[in-house]
C-alpha cells in the first residue's frame, strides 16, 4: 500500500523532468502510454478469461461473451492440462476440468473453437510448462480452418520462472525449460507469427503477497533473463523483443496501482535499451491486466463489484492494452454466467460511458502520482540489483530469493489485515451474519468419464506408427540442441497426446524437485 505519512503532495515531491521522464505518449521512456493515441484512437481489449471442464462448455461461454461484446478469448486449463497429464493418468484424477478446461488432444482443441474463426479473434492462453504443445496445437487447428500461421492472434503465457517462485505447475528443470521458452520465442518470429510468445507475470507473484514495488521489479527481473538466454542462443532482441508482452495484477490502492504501471513502462523501457541496446519497439512494454482474484472476498460477495471496478479503473487510468475483470462469485466457485456478463459490462461501462476515451494519461502531473511512480521505479530497480548480485533471476529462484521475499510481504499484510490496520469491508468492519450464498457444483465424476472416453476413442482411431515416430523425433531433438517446437507440431498433427509428448521430455530431462 502507498504510505500515508504524508497527506499533502507538491512540486517539490517530484524530482523528475518532463522531457526525460515523462516525454509523449508513445515516445521513449514510454512513460504516458506505449502508442501515441491510446484509448483515444481505439480501447483496450476486452478479455473474460474462462474454462469450465470440457471443451464443448467453454466453447458456450466463449460464444457468449463473444456475443456481448468481448474482443478478445481468454482461456484457462486445468491442472492435468498445465501438468503434462492426460486425463486418463492416475494423477490426473480427481482434477480433470475444475480449474479450466480439459485439453488432451488437437481434438479438444477443434471443440474448444468450434464455429470461432482464428483468424479473426485473438486468444490468450494461461499455460506454461505445456505452452509450447498448446500453441502447436493451436497452429494445427489453425491449419485445419484453413489459417494460416502469420493470421494467428493471441498470447501464450509461457513464463516458467514465475512458476517456480509463486505458482507451481512446473514440470522439468529450470534449464530445460528456459531452453523451451526460447525455442518457443525462434518459433514465432520464424513463422512471422502475429502472436506474443510470453506473457512475463507478475500477477501471480502479486496474488501469492507481492507488493506493488516487488511485482514489477520481481517480473522485469525475469524479463531480463528470457532476454538474456534468447540474445545468447543467438536471436535478435530486436526481431523477437516487439512480441514480449507482460501481465500484471490490478489491487485496491488506486494510485499506487496507476503508478506502478507507468513506473514498470519506464523501467522496462530503460533496462531494455541499457543492457541490450533494444530498439524503441522491444522497449515498449505492452500489457494485459487482471483484477486482484485474492482481493475477491467470499463475505458479502457483491461488494466484489466496487472492488473490481476501481481495480478495472487503475489499469485504465494506467494504459493497458488488455483487461480481464473478475466476476463477484469467484470468491465463491467459478463464475456464473450472469457475473462474467456482469463483470464484462463493467470494462465496457469503463470505455463507453466514463470519459475514459477522451483524454491519454490524465493523472499525468499530479504530484502524487508522480511521486508514487518515481518511487515504485527506484524501489524495483533495487530488488533488480539484488537479483543481478545472485547471478540473474533464474538464479535468485534456485536460492530462495523471490520466494522468501514474498512469503516475508504476504506475512504483513494477513498481519494488518487480522489486526485491522487494513480495513478489509465485510470481513474485518462493517460484518453481518448473512449466510454465504448456495452454490451448485458440476458432477466432476461423470465429466471426467466423457473426456477420458473422448481421449480413448481419438488414441483408437490416429496412425500409432505415425505417433511413435514423431515422439521418438521428439525425444530426439529434446536430448539435442536443435529446436523443438517443430517436432512438437508433428507430433500434435499425428494426434499424439499432450501427456505423451510431456512424457517425452520428462524421460529425457526429469521432472523438477524442490529441495
Amino acid at each position: 500500500m502507498a504510505d500515508d505519512s504524508k497527506r499533502a503532495f507538491g512540486p517539490d515531491d517530484w524530482h523528475g523532468t518532463p522531457a526525460t521522464d515523462l516525454g509523449r505518449p508513445g515516445e521513449f521512456p514510454f512513460t504516458r502510454g506505449v502508442y501515441p493515441k491510446m484509448y483515444t484512437e481505439r480501447l483496450w481489449t476486452m478479455r473474460q478469461y474462462a474454462g469450465f471442464g470440457t471443451a464443448e462448455e467453454t466453447n458456450g461461454r466463449f460464444r457468449t461473451l463473444l456475443a456481448a461484446g468481448q474482443t478478445g478469448l481468454s482461456t484457462a486449463f486445468d491442472l492435468p492440462t498445465q501438468m503434462g497429464f492426460d486425463s486418463d493418468h492416475p494423477m490426473a484424477e480427481g482434477e480433470v476440468g475444475r480449474v479450466g478446461v480439459a485439453i488432451d488432444t488437437v481434438e479438444d482443441l477443434h471443440a474448444l473453437f468450434r464455429e470461432i474463426p482464428l483468424g479473426q479473434v485473438s486468444t490468450s492462453m494461461t499455460i506454461n510448462a505445456t505452452a509450447p504443445i498448446l500453441l502447436a496445437m493451436y497452429v494445427v487447428v489453425g491449419e485445419e480452418q484453413g489459417v494460416a500461421r502469420k493470421q494467428l492472434q493471441g498470447t501464450v503465457q509461457n513464463d516458467v520462472l514465475k512458476e517456480y517462485i509463486a505458482r507451481g505447475t512446473y514440470i522439468y528443470p529450470a534449464e530445460p525449460s528456459l531452453r523451451l521458452v526460447v525455442d518457443l520465442f525462434r518459433f514465432v518470429a520464424d513463422e512471422g507469427m502475429n502472436f506474443n510468445p510470453i506473457s512475463i507475470s507478475g500477477y501471480h507473484m502479486r496474488e501469492a503477497g507481492a507488493t506493488a514495488a516487488q511485482e514489477v521489479g520481481f517480473t522485469l527481473a525475469n524479463a531480463c533473463e528470457y532476454v538474456r538466454r534468447a540474445v545468447d542462443a543467438g536471436l535478435d532482441v530486436n526481431r523477437f523483443g516487439p512480441r514480449l508482452s507482460f501481465f500484471f495484477a490490478a489491487h485496491n490502492d488506486l494510485f499506487e496501482e496507476v503508478a506502478k504501471f507507468r513506473a514498470a513502462r519506464r523501467l522496462w523501457a530503460r533496462l531494455a535499451r541499457e543492457r541490450f541496446g533494444a530498439d524503441d519497439q522491444t522497449c515498449r512494454l505492452r500489457f494485459h491486466t487482471q483484477t486482484g482474484g485474492v482481493t475477491l472476498q467470499a463475505q458479502q460477495p457483491l461488494n466484489n463489484v466496487v472492488r473490481v471496478t476501481v481495480q478495472a479503473l487503475a489499469a485504465t487510468l494506467g494504459g493497458t492494452q488488455s483487461l480481464h475483470t473478475n466476476g463477484y462469485d469467484e470468491a465463491l466457485a467459478l463464475p456464473t454466467a450472469e457475473s462474467a456478463t456482469l463483470a464484462l459490462r463493467t470494462q465496457q461501462i469503463l470505455g463507453y460511458e466514463s470519459g475514459l476515451q477522451q483524454a491519454i494519461d490524465p493523472l499525468a502531473g499530479s504530484w502524487y502520482v508522480e511521486a508514487l511512480t518515481d518511487r515504485i521505479e527506484a524501489e524495483a530497480r533495487a530488488i533488480i540489483a539484488e537479483v543481478d548480485a545472485l547471478g540473474g533471476a533464474a538464479a535468485a529462484v534456485t536460492r530462495g530469493f523471490f520466494q522468501e521475499a514474498i512469503a516475508e510481504s504476504a506475512w504483513r499484510l494477513q498481519q494488518a489485515q487480522e489486526s485491522g490496520a487494513q480495513v478489509v469491508v465485510g470481513v474485518n468492519r462493517f460484518t453481518d451474519d448473512a449466510p454465504p450464498p448456495a452454490l451448485t457444483r458440476p458432477d466432476y465424476s461423470a465429466l471426467a468419464q466423457r473426456q477420458v472416453a473422448r481421449l480413448r476413442e481419438v488414441k483408437a482411431r490416429r496412425d500409432a506408427a505415425t505417433v511413435a515416430r514423431t515422439l521418438a523425433e521428439v525425444g530426439t531433438a529434446a536430448g539435442g540442441s536443435v529446436p523443438l517446437m517443430g517436432p512438437i507440431v508433428a507430433a500434435v498433427r499425428a494426434r499424439a497426446t499432450l501427456g505423451e509428448i510431456s512424457d517425452t521430455l520428462r524421460a529425457v530431462w526429469g521432472e523438477y524437485r524442490t529441495a
